[in-house]
């Protein structure tokens, strides 16, 4: 009996053989993944929050669409870890997608650091914010080098997003109580990883970017990512695998939607038992999951009707007309969580401003915090981050336990509640940073700095107010991103937890695409009544209405907030020790 007990279920080692549970995995395992994540978000943060100064004052944007670039470019980082995802739970397997995407990472950046170090493969120097200035913006054969090593550090990147948090989650058992608390806790910590790269990545990083250059800042972010994969490489004997499907869970959801519409018409029997499911013998039970029948979504049962006068058992049915009642519930859970991944894109659209233009406004301000000493405005999200490794440890050593005693809820307080929190900061954190724009710019015009040149005539204001907006998102990051990515794990089917990380990707890269679209719809539709011919737009940020930018998408999330409790409160958990078929024989 003790000999099964240390058999984690489904994991096996990195050479194909059965893992143990005290010889792989558990703490050790994760603490190796959470070190590769904290130095890919060192190569990757500094470029996230300052890759909009190198497109507007290297490669000559403007403003508004060097912001486009950077939140597409965002966008598509996060949208393709659902490919890589899917590879990684079918074919290839998470420790592989790993390896494979750093790869990519490494080569985008490397790319990245050559064009920066040549001047042939760049525009000419030219200061793009003097008025009479005419600035080539980058086109042609170097134009093409940029987006393809920009997409090559897109998919690497999105790779490490899809594969490496679910294959630290990997190394827990939730079906052991004391795993499952140490899960949790890795989520946390992934978040504590992230904020520690960060904070390197914005002082460290985004002072040589902006003091040594920036083809010595992409070669230090090359030399993370190098670092991240070896250290991922250190922990190949130990790591627990999750086994590969071989087949595609996701296609087995989307089989129950079209069979379910397939089958329409079709009248559901008041006995659920009645509903397609595979003969509980051992032969069908090695893999299979079992998900007992619930009654949401009734309508999706329609996808398990037996049809009368076929014999359906003595012959393999048609996936895409009969399905059995586990994928089934599996296609519930995923359409019940989509109502709170549609809740959650509107906060990545917050944050896609603190990426852009509050570094703009950043730039703008005067930065110096003693005689000799400026701190770059892209350093500025440095604030919530140190704030948050202070806060996280003690969010899950202090907070959890005294919650888990008040609740009964082994993470404290439940993830729809810790993701609600987050989502009605992001609203007050939009209305923090119109308040303080609204500062700006009456500095701006009190002292007659309207048309000032950002960096070389800087306003009479300390860069730090833009610190109180950071401050807030960043705890608000703390709660809903956190809460999303352990959501998603827990709740998902086990064939798809790789996929279920990307939820809060896709989530992401839709609030950078839709960053994208309401800056361009924003600029349209105030076109004819500013005169700077846009809220957002040119490159004179005095001039143009950011606050009015802002105040939109606070209110736009305070309606969403709204929008998220009325979804919370009808989502219902999905079991947590669902039933192998096997195990049901034995009962």
């Amino acid at each position: 009996m003790q000999e099964k007990l240390e058999l984690p279920y489904g994991k096996l080692d990195w050479k194909g053989r059965q893992a143990t549970k005290y010889k792989h995995g558990g703490t050790r395992a994760s603490v190796l993944t959470l070190g590769t994540f904290c130095f890919e978000q060192m190569a990757t943060v500094a470029l996230a929050v300052n890759l909009i100064t190198y497109f507007n004052g290297v490669m000559h944007f403007e403003l508004a669409d060097a912001a486009n670039q950077l939140t597409n470019l965002m966008g598509a980082s996060y949208i393709l870890s659902i490919l890589v995802a899917f590879l990684a739970d079918t074919y290839i397997g998470r420790w592989k997608a790993v390896i494979v995407s750093g790869c990519f990472e490494l080569i985008g950046t490397v790319l990245l650091a050559i064009q920066a170090h040549h001047p042939k493969l760049k525009p000419p120097k030219c200061n793009v914010f003097e008025q009479d200035s005419h600035c080539q913006k980058i086109e042609g054969s170097n134009a093409l080098l940029l987006f393809v090593a920009l997409y090559l550090l897109a998919l690497g990147s999105s790779g490490i997003k899809a594969a490496l948090p679910s294959h630290g989650a990997d190394q827990f058992d939730e079906k052991d109580p004391n795993e499952a608390r140490q899960m949790s806790s890795f989520f946390n910590f992934l978040l504590l990883a992230v904020c520690i790269g960060a904070a390197v990545s914005l002082t460290l990083f985004v002072w040589v970017q902006d003091n040594r250059g920036w083809d010595w800042g992409f070669g230090i972010s090359a030399i993370a990512i190098f670092l991240a994969m070896l250290l991922f490489f250190a922990g190949l004997p130990i790591y627990r695998v999750q086994v590969v499907q071989g087949s595609s869970a996701i296609a087995e959801i989307i089989q129950v939607y079209v069979a379910a519409i397939l089958n329409r018409k079709l009248q559901l029997p008041e006995d659920s038992s009645e509903l397609y499911e595979i003969d509980n013998d051992k032969e069908a039970a090695l893999e299979a999951e079992f998900q007992p029948h619930t009654d949401t979504f009734r309508f999706l049962d329609k996808a398990a009707i037996i049809q009368t006068g076929k014999d359906d058992r003595a012959e393999a049915p048609n996936p895409w007309k009969l399905c059995r009642v586990t994928q089934v519930e599996n296609a519930k859970t995923i359409f019940g969580m989509l109502p709170v991944f549609c809740c959650t894109i509107i906060m990545t659209l917050c944050l896609a401003q603190l990426q852009t233009f509050s570094i703009q406004q950043g730039l703008s301000m005067d930065t110096s915090i003693t005689r000799s000493f400026d701190i770059p405005p892209a350093s500025l999200p440095i604030i919530p981050f140190i704030f948050m490794i202070i806060l996280i440890p003690l969010y899950d050593r202090i907070f959890v336990p005294f919650a888990r005693k008040m609740t009964g809820h082994p993470t404290g307080i439940t993830h729809l509640q810790r993701i609600g929190v987050g989502l009605i900061l992001s609203s007050i954190s939009m209305a923090a940073a119109a308040i303080m724009e609204g500062k700006r710019k009456k500095v701006a015009r009190d002292h007659n700095m309207l048309d000032a040149i950002p960096v070389m005539q800087p306003l009479p204001i300390s860069t730090f107010w833009l610190s109180i907006q950071y401050l807030i998102f960043g705890i608000a990051d703390m709660f809903t991103y956190v809460g999303l990515l352990e959501f998603f794990y827990s709740q998902a089917p086990k064939g798809i937890k790789s996929i279920s990380t990307c939820f809060l990707w896709s989530s992401m890269a839709l609030g950078y695409f839709f960053s994208t679209v309401l800056v361009k719809i924003v600029n349209t539709a105030t076109k004819g009544i500013t005169r700077s011919g846009g809220w957002l737009a040119g490159n004179n940020i005095n001039r143009n209405h950011l606050n009015l930018f802002y105040w939109l998408l606070s209110a736009l999330s305070l309606i969403n907030f709204c929008i998220y409790l009325f979804v919370a409160k009808r989502y219902k958990y999905r079991p947590q020790n669902p039933v192998s078929l096997d195990e049901n024989c034995k009962a």
